[in-house]
């Protein structure tokens, strides 16, 4: 039997994903219409699931995409750890083909496992992780937490899979995200086990 069930989603669409201009942790933006369709098209199949915590990062738009859990009075905490990475320079700006061969550049050299790399002004996955570390230590020293709901973003989502699956960081592009795509995963006191996989079955009836 597991010990904790935890749901972990990408946030609802915004303009920028829709403009393709690149987000990050430094940008605050919120969801457009259509991300608020998909974040009420996602409460309306598990607003019964008994949620005991909300997390999620301290960024407006994964707020606003559990906003129906929250009105519920379910308890929330916010953690800058779950924050996107950082894309430095390239934050709020739209993806030239110039920019987009370095960008294409910097995932090829952390496929290679040099993930320790920055890209120019920003984070490196390394870094993701060592922040997002004392997160997932915080949710599992919590027990009475059975059933959790994780709200963050699309590359700081890969990377936490990554640690929680014991995959190495190398390998996070393996899990694809979409916008509100749920994560769902089993934990049994030693080990995770994933249940759904970049899911959007609740999104059948939005357009995406």
């Amino acid at each position: 039997m597991s010990s904790k069930k935890i749901y972990i989603i990408r946030h609802g669409q915004t303009d920028f994903n829709l403009q393709g201009i690149v987000q990050g942790s430094g940008v605050d933006s919120s969801l457009n219409q259509l991300g608020q369709q998909q974040a009420a098209a996602f409460f309306k199949k598990y607003k019964d699931i008994p949620f005991d915590k909300v997390y999620t990062s301290s960024l407006k738009r994964s707020m606003e995409s559990v906003k129906g859990f929250l009105e519920l009075g379910i308890p929330h905490e916010q953690h800058s750890g779950l924050n996107e990475i950082n894309w430095g320079t390239r934050e709020g700006t739209r993806i030239t083909p110039e920019e987009d061969a370095y960008y294409h550049g910097i995932l090829q050299t952390w496929s290679e496992g040099n993930t320790g790399v920055c890209i120019e002004g920003g984070e490196s996955p390394d870094l993701v992780a060592e922040r997002q570390k004392p997160f997932v230590d915080l949710m599992l020293s919590r027990p009475e937490e059975k059933t959790v709901l994780i709200c963050m973003h699309g590359r700081a989502m890969r990377i936490l899979l990554s640690q929680l699956l014991h995959y190495p960081l190398r390998c996070m592009d393996q899990f694809e995200h979409l916008n509100l795509c749920l994560y769902q995963l089993d934990f049994t006191g030693t080990m995770f086990v994933v249940k759904k996989y970049c899911d959007l079955a609740h999104l059948k009836e939005v357009q995406v």
